[in-house]
């Protein structure tokens, strides 16, 4: 039986001038499939083992090729795309045909050579197709651990949810939607620290540090936000959350935080409607 998709080890059983006939024995004599005159090795020979791949040719038959792709069944890989038609986009495996990416199996619109990170799946109609929908595909056999530095690959924005990563391109990972203080797009590489290892090993992460290193970073950038308001920000660290996100990408604990750093560092006063920075007076 060939496996679509996947690489195989077969027997040669036949050559004929177009090619060689492959079998999974030397006996078979139903099940074969072709590999193509150009592909059989000049050395190879009527009971010649070679190592294949299996897709199917653009008369949608099995066919067999000694390349090796850059894709294959059920992985992951972050591919180019190639051109752009009615149907969806056509990405570059590796092989003479190229790989549909249906319209309905993408995150975002794509553009001939932009790269995205795919999955190989076979569809409905039995035909080796690419997914931007990679979540059940990464794997969780990572050795990262809580409080780790990773960078990864968003693939998937949820309203819900938050901003699915691929953490190297290859481990499944989630950033929260509550620690979403910042502009994400997918496709977008993003560094991160890794919070928490879940029982089934998907990473839960966070774009900011901890907040010992995070509070002189956070408190810099509403120092600069209170310079841009001519050094009075009109509102204080009791304001709403929503605002606060708006104007600082923080949560308000975090603006809490670097606003009272601020403070015990008699860079501003805090008044009931409004911080203000403090000038040193001169002498």
């Amino acid at each position: 039986m060939f496996k679509l998709g996947e690489t195989q080890r077969l027997i040669i059983v036949k050559k004929v001038d177009h090619g060689a006939y492959l079998a999974s024995d030397r006996e078979a004599e139903s099940e074969r499939i072709l590999l193509p005159v150009k592909q059989v090795p000049k050395d190879a020979a009527v009971g010649s083992e070679l190592e294949v791949f299996i897709y199917k040719d653009s008369k949608d038959r099995l066919i067999a090729t000694v390349n090796r792709p850059y894709i294959k069944l059920h992985e992951v890989a972050l591919l180019k795309v190639k051109d752009v038609g009615k149907i969806g986009a056509f990405l570059d495996w590796g092989l003479e045909k190229d790989l549909l990416l249906p319209y309905k199996q993408q995150t975002l619109r794509l553009k001939p050579g932009d790269e995205c990170l795919v999955a190989l799946y076979i569809d409905k109609s039995s035909r080796l197709c690419l997914t931007m929908n990679v979540y059940d595909y990464l794997s969780t056999d990572h050795n990262y651990k809580e409080g780790d530095e990773v960078r990864g690959r968003v693939y998937l924005l949820s309203e819900n949810f938050g901003a699915f990563v691929a953490v190297d391109d290859e481990y499944s990972a989630l950033i929260p939607k509550r620690e979403l203080y910042a502009d994400i797009r997918v496709g977008q590489i993003v560094d991160a620290r890794v919070t928490k290892i879940r029982e089934d090993r998907k990473m839960t992460l966070s774009l900011r540090k901890k907040a010992y290193l995070q509070i002189d970073e956070d408190a810099d950038k509403v120092m600069a936000v209170i310079e841009a308001f001519d050094g009075v920000l009109p509102f204080n660290d009791k304001a709403d959350p929503e605002i606060i996100k708006r104007e600082f990408n923080m949560s308000k604990n975090e603006f809490k935080r670097a606003v009272g750093r601020l403070y015990k560092q008699h860079k501003i006063e805090i008044g009931e409607k409004s911080i203000v920075k403090k000038y040193n007076k001169k002498a």
